[in-house]
């Protein structure tokens, strides 16, 4: 199922607060709901609010999946020059180049990791004019039939302004998340 992210930016934690409470009862999953901000005490704070994990926050798997196109194309490059070159037909074989394809692909991957830590996750890039504002980005990962709850509750909160819409966390994931949070908090306590 093919989830849509709803984004609103909003200067007011107290009404996102409410806001994330009333989606809640309605029927959406809190794994489903997260707060953007620069002021990560002043979210925490908000006891109900649900804030974007550290690793969000930055470009990481969006980098390393660069990371690993890079270096598979390193890797075959590799294999196809020592396969053209004739090095293959050593004693040693194919081993080393199969080693070198191996230790490219890992290398670029990791240097892809190293250069998505240091960069800002690329969905949230264009709010960064208004986190530096102090405003927060509140965002909504919804199911087609959640949006009309979305719509109608969206009406009782003026503060939080329609920012757009993106690509949200897979279905599979947030249906984890749940199940993990419903057995850590509810079958195990």
């Amino acid at each position: 199922m093919k989830m849509l992210r709803h984004y609103f930016i909003s200067d007011d934690l107290d009404d996102l607060e409410h806001f994330e409470e009333e989606l809640e009862e309605n029927g959406v999953a809190t794994p489903q709901i997260h707060v953007l901000s620069l002021d990560d005490t002043a979210v925490e704070n908000h006891h109900h609010l649900h804030d974007v994990a550290s690793l969000m926050k930055r470009d990481l798997i969006h980098s390393i999946e660069y990371g690993a196109v890079i270096g598979a194309v390193v890797a075959v490059l590799v294999l196809v020059v020592a396969y053209y070159a004739g090095w293959t037909t050593s004693p040693a074989g194919w081993i080393p180049f199969i080693f070198l394809a191996i230790i490219s692909l890992g290398f670029f991957t990791w240097e892809g990791g190293l250069w998505g830590i240091q960069t800002r996750n690329v969905h949230f890039q264009q709010f960064e004019e208004q986190l530096q504002a102090g405003r927060h980005v509140f965002f909504v990962d919804l199911e087609p039939g959640q949006e009309e709850t979305l719509k109608r509750l969206v009406t009782d909160h003026p503060r939080a302004e329609i920012a757009g819409t993106g690509t949200a966390s897979p279905h599979w994931l947030v249906v984890w998340q749940v199940r993990l949070k419903r057995l850590f908090g509810e079958t195990l306590p």
